[in-house]
């Protein structure tokens, strides 16, 4: 995330209103796959869907093709991962490890920084 970002939902704020650029992995009408800007890892995607939806356990009865949307991106880019790499973690965080209060997944490999 950007150190001069100071709000809470750093990907409708800064991302999808192209106030910070990203270098895209894949997108569709409703999902973006895109490096992260400040990577944690040595390879570092971040999947989010285009409407806000605050996290996982946010996602009701009316979100469940968005859901099955974004499953599919993660799939491709996480498949598109471990060819690459040999291996990959999807991860999602929820309530005080979730920095950005808007649904979104790492798709990761490689050591931490």
């Amino acid at each position: 995330m950007s150190k001069e970002y100071k709000g809470d939902d750093f990907y409708c704020d800064m991302v999808l209103t192209n106030k910070i650029q990203v270098k895209k992995v894949l997108e569709t009408e409703n999902i973006l796959a895109f490096y992260h800007t400040k990577p944690y890892w040595q390879l570092h995607i971040v999947v989010i869907p285009k409407k806000h939806t605050d996290s996982l356990i946010s996602l009701g009865k009316e979100d469940e093709q968005l859901l099955l949307e974004l499953v599919d991106v993660i799939k491709k880019v996480a498949d598109k991962v471990t060819k690459q790499k040999g291996e990959a973690r999807v991860i999602t965080n929820l309530g005080n490890y979730q920095d950005s209060k808007h649904l979104h997944f790492h798709v990761v490999s490689g050591e931490e920084y």
